[in-house]
Parts: structure tokens; C-alpha cells; sequence
């Protein structure tokens, strides 16, 4: 699968003041199609022209709106950022989300619904690990849950050491865990995933079903993913997110794959643009993103498009009938 991205738009939300494997179970993708990503802004200086031939402009069905989100604060990163080697701490098993990460992802919540961009999402896809399935459903979550209602809540009171009530998953958009999209597999704990059957009491109206395996066995405890393999991994999520009906989808993930997965993409950019692109993303930090079909591979049909002519007549652009009329005399 060919795609191109148009533009991206970066969100940045400061946080209050505080102190600072060839994974056989995931959802598979065609490998015939591989992913060549372009970046692009629609308006250009004259000097990136040098760089940038022009703004892209493709068909609206053939598009996909990606808004992609690093998880808030974990304990993991306060540790380590006191001391590398806390990462190798049994202790920092599948990391929580620390207060101040709590109050990240209630400031980007009050932005996605302050932008509307909470009534444009149809589908979340969310790491299976602790921090991204608190931050996923804390940003893009209903409304407070209350006992008598009859769906199930997204995250259940308390879940995980959040000293948070439960979150309802009414008006919101449907949730789906995935395994691709999961951080740098290997040695550190805190990228080791509890059991299945230990999230779905605690997030009851996450969609789990991707997810073969009931235990983590894409983590070793001996071998740390390579990030070349991250970066081939980023494609394989891309090609089957593009498999996927939704047309804006969030994805809620961590920063080692968002950073080699986009690395791989924007070399023919200017290199502002491809430094925009591969930053590496700060906690609960949000960047849309648009890609598109380049080759016309997908088949979804246009929804918006008319096609015209309704009642049928003659309908013949200026330059086709000047042309054809030329043609005509040549013939006589």
C-alpha cells in the first residue's frame, strides 16, 4: 500500500506545574504492498519549493485522518529519568499512569472537545498496556459512568492506581487493543503487558479480541526489539489500519514506536518538515495526520461525490468540444 501524508498538525499541551518479535498473534497485513509515506504541506515558501514541488491533491474517499497520541506520564518515566536503570526494575511492571499524568490526559480531553475532534473520531486503537489503555479511555472516554446503566464502562473505578472514578463508554467512540502498535518489545518490564483476562474486569468495553494470546508472549526478557524491527512493525499497524472502514481514527501508543515508525517516512520533505514529522513526542502529546492512497488500491466507494448530469443532456467542456470540433474538420 502506497500512501502519502498531506499535513500534520501538532499539539503540544504543557502540563501543570509539577516536578518533573515476530509477533505470530497480531493482526496480520498484505506484505505485496509496501508503504511509501510522503509529507507535504499545503502551502510552501519559495525557498522550500526547491524541495517541495507542490501540495498534493488527492480524492477525499482515498484519505485517512490519524490522530496519534503518546500516553501521559508513567511511573516508569519519572524513574527513569531519575536513573537508566530503573527501567530494568521488576517494579515498574506494565507501568500506571502517576497524578500528573492523570492531569495530562484531562487537558488533552478538554482539547479534543473544545477542537470537536471528540465527535469526529469513529475508532480508537489503543496499545495493550496499562498507561495507554488509562490514557485512551481518560482522553476519549464518555462522560462520568453511574451504576444502572446498561453498557458497560470503559475503565472501572480505580483501575490500575488511578484513584479515578469509573468511565463511561457512552458517546464515544468504539475502543480496539492492539498488538502492533505496542512499545519497544524486550528487557524493560514496564513494556511487559499483564494478562488479558486481568484488563477485561478492569476495562470492560474495550474491544480485547485482536489479541490472540491471553499471556505476553511477544515480551523476552533477553532480547530487546531492534529499532529497525519497530520501524517494520509501524508499516505492518499502517497497512492494517488502512484495512480498517473508519476514516478518522485515534491512536493511543508510546513514543519509542511513534518515533521509529514516522522516522521511516519524510525523507522527501524538507527537512523541517521531516524534523516536524520525527520528534520524538512528548507525554499525552497529540498530532494529527492525514494519509492517502496513492495507487488506487483501496476500493472503498466515494460518499460525497455527485456525479452529475441529472437530468442527462449535452454537457461538453469548451476546450473537448473546440477539440472535437477540430478533429471533426480535419475529417472532412
Amino acid at each position: 500500500m502506497a500512501f502519502s501524508i498531506l499535513n500534520t498538525h501538532i499539539i503540544r499541551l504543557p502540563p501543570p506545574s509539577s516536578p518533573s518479535a515476530s509477533p505470530s498473534s497480531i493482526p496480520s497485513s498484505n506484505p505485496k504492498y509496501p508503504i511509501q509515506l510522503r509529507i507535504c504541506r499545503p502551502s510552501a515558501s519559495l525557498s522550500d519549493m526547491d524541495v517541495i514541488s507542490s501540495p498534493g491533491l488527492y480524492p477525499l474517499h482515498r484519505c485517512k485522518t490519524l490522530h496519534l497520541v503518546r500516553h501521559a506520564q508513567g511511573v516508569h518515566n519519572v524513574e527513569g529519568d531519575k536513573d537508566f536503570s530503573n527501567y530494568l526494575s521488576e517494579q515498574l511492571f506494565d507501568a500506571h499512569l502517576t497524578p500528573l499524568g492523570w492531569q495530562q490526559v484531562d487537558n488533552l480531553r478538554k482539547h479534543v472537545h473544545e477542537t470537536g475532534l471528540s465527535k469526529k473520531i469513529e475508532l480508537v486503537i489503543v496499545s495493550p498496556l496499562l498507561r495507554t489503555l488509562q490514557t485512551a479511555v481518560g482522553v476519549f472516554g464518555g462522560e462520568g459512568y453511574k451504576d444502572g446503566i446498561n453498557v458497560p464502562p470503559l475503565m472501572v473505578e480505580n483501575a490500575g492506581e488511578s484513584n479515578r472514578p469509573a468511565i463511561s463508554s457512552s458517546d464515544c467512540p468504539p475502543f480496539v487493543a492492539v498488538e502492533l502498535c505496542r512499545e519497544h518489545l524486550g528487557v524493560h518490564p514496564c513494556d511487559r503487558r499483564k494478562s488479558i483476562s486481568e484488563y477485561r474486569p478492569l476495562f470492560p468495553a474495550i474491544d480485547f479480541s485482536l489479541i490472540d494470546s491471553d499471556e505476553d508472549n511477544l515480551w523476552e526478557a533477553n532480547y530487546r526489539e531492534k529499532d529497525e524491527e519497530i520501524a517494520t512493525r509501524g508499516k505492518k499497524f499502517l497497512n492494517w489500519l488502512w484495512t480498517r472502514e473508519e476514516r478518522e481514527i485515534a491512536v493511543v501508543t508510546h513514543s519509542g514506536f511513534l518515533y521509529h515508525t514516522l522516522s521511516a517516512f519524510g525523507n522527501d520533505c524538507h527537512p523541517s518538515v521531516k524534523s516536524e514529522i520525527c520528534t520524538h513526542f512528548a507525554n499525552c502529546e497529540l498530532r494529527s495526520m492525514v494519509i492517502v492512497d496513492r495507487c488506487m488500491l483501496g476500493s472503498d466507494p466515494a460518499t460525497t461525490n455527485y456525479p452529475g448530469k441529472n437530468p442527462s443532456g449535452l454537457d461538453l467542456p469548451s476546450d473537448v468540444a473546440d477539440e472535437k470540433l477540430s478533429n471533426d474538420k480535419e475529417g472532412k
